[in-house]
């Protein structure tokens, strides 16, 4: 099973676009809040399951603030993380995904990519496609990997501008 993970287009979908792309098929697209009002255009473009939260960009908004989905054998809860103070650091996150029981949090806001793998809990962030703030501003983006043994893997990749 492969997974794109997105977040911080804020509109701009073009990158969006060059990275499915890239790592097409997959079969399932996340995305972690500040669609901006594309969220139908976003889905009709994944063409497979896609999993949309909102963002503090997303003003008058029906997506969901938060979801628990299940990937493979895993319980993932899907937030933008502004809720959490993740520009603070992902504690609170990570203490709300161990209340909740899940072993994966995703999360957006910061526009800086980021995999935590803690013994329970891994703690991810796709940072942005549109609007990147990490040393070298590539856009970037998350593939999640379930092997034929149930296991996951994940890689941050970059578009070149």
């Amino acid at each position: 099973m492969k997974i794109l993970v997105v977040s911080d287009t804020h509109g701009r979908e073009r990158n969006l676009e060059r990275a499915l792309e890239k790592v097409a098929p997959v079969d399932a697209l996340i995305h972690l809040g500040d669609v901006e009002g594309h969220e139908d255009y976003i889905e009709c473009l994944a063409g497979c399951p896609a999993y949309i939260v909102s963002g503090n960009n997303d003003f008058f908004s029906d997506l969901p603030r938060e979801r628990e989905i299940q990937l493979g054998n895993y319980k993932a809860l899907l937030t933008h993380g502004h809720y959490y103070g993740v520009s603070m650091g992902t504690e609170r996150l990570e203490e709300e995904g161990r209340v909740r029981g899940v072993q994966i949090v995703m999360y957006g806001h910061t526009h800086r990519p980021l995999i935590e793998q803690l013994e329970d809990i891994t703690i991810l962030n796709p940072g942005s496609l549109s609007y990147p703030r990490q040393i070298g501003r590539e856009p970037s983006f998350l593939i999640m990997e379930i092997d034929r043994k149930g296991e996951a893997h994940y890689t941050i990749n970059y578009l070149k501008n």
